[in-house]
């Protein structure tokens, strides 16, 4: 068996704890970090301690748990007299496993009515959020947006996974496994294996707007979650990344460029101007098949007589840059979104486009929506299957298959 690396020596990881079934799991996060070398301390919700005691965190992690936030902390830790102040200053990044929904929503308000709300807002540190509750919860209105606000604030998040709930019910919404987490974890860190180190991708994303008249267009449902999430867990990964996006991109990141465009062929002449230097496109944007042919210079009235819009087809990005890609010697990647035949259409789209790698998805599951599952097919056939999961997760896994084949590729 390989030796445990210890990478993360050193590294000083708070671990905040929710009053969750899955609170069990947060112990093996504890000893998972301190084999890497990590140095960690724990802070429980009033909740947390009814699954888990403190003392069990303690003797795992060779520190007092911060349960309450008036106790004074550890030496050295609480240097400004209070616990929460001092685990706050001291922590590089905080992990909340399990991450409730009750506590997304407190930390969602900016609440400090206990040890770990409290020093959640008295950190500057990166938070990582491992979600864990029933599907309902997971899928309320409410718990969307308390995470939305949190994400748009930086925060991270892994998981949620489909599995068997503490209901006894199957669904959305168990915590992700202690492993993943603490690779998430390292990533945030930047000490996780950066396999796309060194790389250029060249990302699509969102859904192509061609104008009928000044105010109005032909579109689809596509959300651009997807194409987004890649680019980000690219960074992530290591990559440098071009992201050509009909939307609203992710975060500003140093080794992010954007390119903002609106119709097909805005996007055509992009990913032309951008794959020179790239490694890798990856074309996750729903791009429309048809375009109006003459749009209306002045916005159509209701009460015009006889309307009749007269469609031609876009330009098809993947046919029209497939031959420079391989002079290039880019690896080029599409994907295919389908309401029926998903296998058969995806493999046909693949060889009809000469591309190395299709990434499949029903849309009633992927489009528009938090979450997808996709089949990965090569010219030999299925790679690999993603099952459902948030969009981030799944982007993970498709740039993973990226990577290896990348280094096959150059291998070879």
């Amino acid at each position: 068996m390989a030796p445990t690396p210890a990478d993360l020596a050193g590294r000083r990881v708070l671990l905040h704890v929710s009053g969750s079934i899955a609170a069990y799991k947060a112990g093996e996060i504890v000893t998972l970090l301190r084999k890497r070398g990590a140095e960690v301390r724990v802070a429980m919700t009033h909740a947390a301690t009814r699954f888990v005691s403190a003392m069990t965190f303690q003797s795992l992690s060779g520190h007092a748990v911060a349960a309450d936030p008036w106790e004074p902390g550890e030496g050295g830790v609480a240097a400004h007299g209070m616990a929460h102040l001092g685990l706050g200053g001291w922590a590089e990044v905080q992990v909340v496993a399990p991450a409730s929904a009750d506590l997304i929503a407190r930390l969602a308000l900016g609440l400090a009515d206990d040890a770990v709300t409290a020093t959640a807002l008295a950190s500057t540190a990166p938070l990582l959020l491992a979600p864990a509750m029933e599907t309902r919860m997971w899928e309320h209105p409410a718990t969307r947006a308390n995470l939305a606000t949190l994400r748009a604030r930086g925060a991270a998040v892994v998981g949620p996974l489909a599995g068997r709930l503490a209901s006894g019910d199957e669904g959305m919404g168990r915590m992700a496994e202690p492993a993943e987490v603490v690779e998430a974890c390292a990533a945030l860190l930047g000490a996780a294996s950066a396999v796309l180190a060194g790389r250029r991708l060249l990302v699509t994303a969102g859904g192509t707007r061609e104008p009928v008249d000044p105010v109005r267009y032909l579109g689809n449902r596509s959300s651009g979650r997807m194409g987004n999430a890649l680019a980000a867990e690219a960074l992530g990964l290591g990559a440098s990344v071009t992201l050509v996006t009909t939307l609203p991109p992710p975060s500003a990141h140093p080794r992010l460029d954007v390119v903002e465009v609106a119709t097909a062929a805005e996007m055509l002449d992009a990913v032309g101007d951008a794959l020179p230097g790239a490694d890798v496109l990856v074309m996750a944007a729903a791009v429309a098949d048809w375009r109006p042919a003459e749009p209306s210079e002045r916005k159509l009235k209701k009460g015009d007589t006889g309307l009749r819009l007269d469609l031609v087809p876009t330009a098809d990005i993947l046919l029209a840059v497939r031959d420079r890609a391989v002079e290039l010697g880019v690896m080029v990647v599409g994907f295919a979104a389908e309401t029926d035949d998903l296998l058969d259409n995806a493999r046909a789209k693949l060889e009809r486009k000469g591309l190395e790698l299709i990434v499949a998805n029903d849309v009633a599951v992927g489009m528009g929506g938090e979450e997808n599952a996709v089949t990965i097919l090569g010219r030999e056939g299925v790679v690999a299957e993603v099952t459902r999961a948030p969009k981030p997760a799944v982007a993970r896994r498709v740039l993973e298959i990226i990577a290896a084949r990348w280094e096959a590729r150059t291998a070879g």
